[in-house]
């Protein structure tokens, strides 16, 4: 039986000699003065940060884990040591340090086989309590594979164990293999009638687990969209848990767990429940109504909601004023702050960057894909100042997010042409990418890409302020979204650029770097690749000059390419490339003089695939065009291989565009 505390007195005298007469009281051999005195220290430490400081310092925890261990002691005893455990840690985060360092985790997950429900209990107190901090061992959970059964298996035994066990597993699910681990455990099966459950403390924790454990997963999305409680679908209980008469917290955090099922396919952004539930749901979380920290998530949330769906863009920027509501979490605070608001003045500091990042990266998802989406979002009050300064914020997740805004917007050609260049974006961007991480510099070099845009008014300063070297150092690194989007921008730089910005390129990039990306295992790095080589070689006298100097080269790449295990894409830009060296005036000669290349071209003429008879016919054209000098010695040798009469074999070619290209190179046979 427990000791009735209700008459004791508290007794929490500062000093080392009162915490050497507990130390003392607790190694006595009396048990029940021991008890006693384990129940005085709970009462002393509760609410009392130095005292468990204190007390911690004189080698408690030892103490209460040999209790706990002892499987001879009393239950009672052992159950007030895990409660004293418990009530430590809920001080200081050096408090839960330590205790994890004295191994107390790894022992409670153990005490959870215990047969006493009140011992079971006090141990997941303090497992809470540790696991809910900021000092949380995660992985300790998993050490063991029996655990994470186990507490399933004794989650349903009261109140308590379903309070706790859910708030553990919420904050331990960090990654996908833990999703997994739970996903196969049967955490779906047995925590959804927790959603349902009449005590807020138990169905909120619960709510959470569903939060983290649908998170960018398909599958544990799919089985939880598919689960049912009592006849009613998991996906229609949460849509109730949306409901207004619900707690602020419940309302997020289920229009949350419907967005994560939505992303993952497991939801269609059309159904019902995204569109009148789970939307509205978040952005009346992003009113001036609710708490700086709700809205801060609300936008957050509905951002990634609505990132990649160009019908929840468009439905959410005319619903309830949207646009301006996001705008004013960029002035804010609103008013100067005073003496007399002193004391919110490091709240609203905190909450300024918060807001800020969230509403740029709404407006960033909101601005995606659709142009009268963008102008409006433009057209609000100085809403370009405002990114502009976010480039330069000195908070990380401000610049980040003001980055993918300004490439949200960077895809409006009318943009490019007008704010962009009003307001110079492109210079603190440059400046931005100097000294950035992959992640900044994976979403500002895909900006740059845009702002390199032949049309756009950004492309010549930006050329005079080294954006070459800086592109061509991204082709360098490893991570292939950085060497797409450096290829990708050269790429952009080039069409129908000077033959001084094409020289520019090349001596920056070398003939190395560009016949390496040419063998890249990245399908897109080479088709970009491609793409850049392809708009060098535009302009006869460019083809010329380039051909002039690294012919050879070029021409055993695309050797290389065409008798690879290549897409019909790769294959077919490459053969684009053929087709405007075919158009050189000495470039042809490459190819006039290369049997190889030649028979490879006339085999594609007859491919099965349409697009790759289009591009070799095309190059057949320019080869024998009758104005140009040397046309009938080219012609002859074509004749020659049988190209004329694979041309009148395809005039039977039901595709139009094929039978134009196959007539023009007809009409050019003399």
């Amino acid at each position: 039986m427990l000791m009735d505390t209700s008459d004791m007195i508290c007794d929490t005298y500062p000093g080392d000699m009162v915490g050497r007469e507990y130390m003392e009281n607790l190694y006595g051999e009396d048990m029940d003065r021991v008890l006693h005195s384990v129940v005085k220290l709970k009462n002393a430490v509760i609410g009392n940060n130095k005292q468990k400081f204190h007390m911690m310092s004189l080698g408690v925890v030892a103490r209460l884990l040999e209790f706990i261990q002892n499987e001879r002691a009393a239950v009672g005893l052992r159950t007030e040591s895990a409660i004293v455990l418990g009530s430590l840690a809920k001080g200081s985060q050096a408090n839960v340090k330590r205790l994890v360092d004295s191994g107390v985790v790894p022992i409670l997950l153990q005490c959870l086989n215990n047969s006493n429900l009140k011992f079971v209990e006090g141990c997941l107190r303090c497992l809470r309590s540790i696991f809910t901090s900021q000092a949380a061992p995660v992985d300790l959970l998993y050490t063991d594979p029996g655990v994470v059964p186990h507490m399933l298996d004794i989650v349903s035994q009261s109140p308590t164990t379903q309070e706790c066990i859910c708030s553990i597993l919420a904050q331990c699910c960090k990654t996908s293999e833990h999703q997994g681990l739970l996903y196969s455990n049967g955490v779906i099966e047995s925590l959804a009638p927790l959603l349902a459950s009449k005590m807020y403390k138990v169905q909120m924790p619960a709510l959470r687990v569903f939060c983290v454990i649908t998170y960018m997963n398909q599958i544990v999305s799919s089985a939880v969209a598919s689960a049912s409680v009592s006849e009613r679908s998991l996906p229609d209980l949460l849509v109730e848990l949306c409901l207004r008469d619900k707690s602020v917290e419940m309302q997020m955090s289920s229009a949350k767990c419907l967005t994560y099922m939505c992303r993952a396919n497991a939801l269609s952004s059309q159904d019902s429940k995204i569109v009148y539930k789970a939307l509205p749901t978040l952005i009346r979380m992003c009113k001036k109504d609710r708490s700086l920290e709700e809205r801060v998530e609300g936008a957050e949330t509905l951002a990634y909601l609505i990132e990649v769906d160009l019908e929840l863009q468009r439905i959410a920027s005319y619903s309830d004023h949207l646009i301006p509501t996001l705008s004013e979490f960029l002035r804010y605070p609103s008013t100067q702050t005073t003496v007399m608001d002193l004391k919110r003045l490091d709240y609203d500091m905190k909450h300024s960057h918060e807001l800020k990042a969230a509403a740029l990266m709404a407006f960033a998802s909101l601005g995606a894909n659709d142009e009268d989406i963008r102008k409006k979002i433009i057209e609000t009050e100085n809403l370009m100042d405002h990114v502009v300064c976010g480039l330069s914020d000195p908070v990380v997740r401000v610049r980040l997010a003001a980055v993918r805004c300004l490439h949200s917007l960077s895809r409006s050609v009318q943009q490019l042409r007008t704010s962009f260049q009003d307001h110079a974006v492109w210079k603190p961007l440059m400046k931005l990418l100097q000294n950035a991480d992959d992640d900044m510099l994976t979403v500002a070099s895909s900006t740059l890409c845009n702002l390199l845009l032949e049309f756009s008014p950004s492309k010549e300063p930006m050329l005079e302020s080294g954006a070459v070297d800086l592109l061509c150092d991204l082709t360098k690194r490893d991570d292939p979204a950085l060497r797409l989007n450096g290829i990708w921008a050269l790429m952009n730089m080039a069409f129908q650029a000077e033959q001084k910005v094409k020289s520019q390129i090349l001596a920056a990039l070398g003939t190395d770097q560009l016949f390496k990306l040419l063998s890249d295992p990245d399908v897109n790095v080479l088709m970009k690749t491609l793409g850049l080589l392809r708009n060098l070689l535009s302009n006869k006298p460019h083809i010329d000059h380039i051909m002039g100097m690294h012919g050879q080269q070029i021409m055993q790449a695309i050797v290389l390419i065409l008798e690879g295990e290549h897409t019909i894409e790769v294959k077919e830009q490459t053969l684009c490339i053929l087709a405007n060296i075919s158009d050189g005036t000495t470039a042809k000669d490459f190819i006039m003089a290369n049997d190889d290349v030649l028979k490879k071209i006339t085999n594609y003429m007859i491919h099965a695939n349409v697009r790759l008879q289009i591009a070799a016919t095309f190059c057949i054209s320019n080869l024998v065009w009758n104005e140009e000098e040397g046309a009938l010695e080219r012609q002859m040798k074509l004749r020659d291989m049988g190209v004329q009469k694979l041309l009148q074999q395809l005039l039977s070619s039901s595709d139009t565009v094929l039978f134009d290209k196959v007539k023009t190179a007809l009409q050019q046979f003399t």
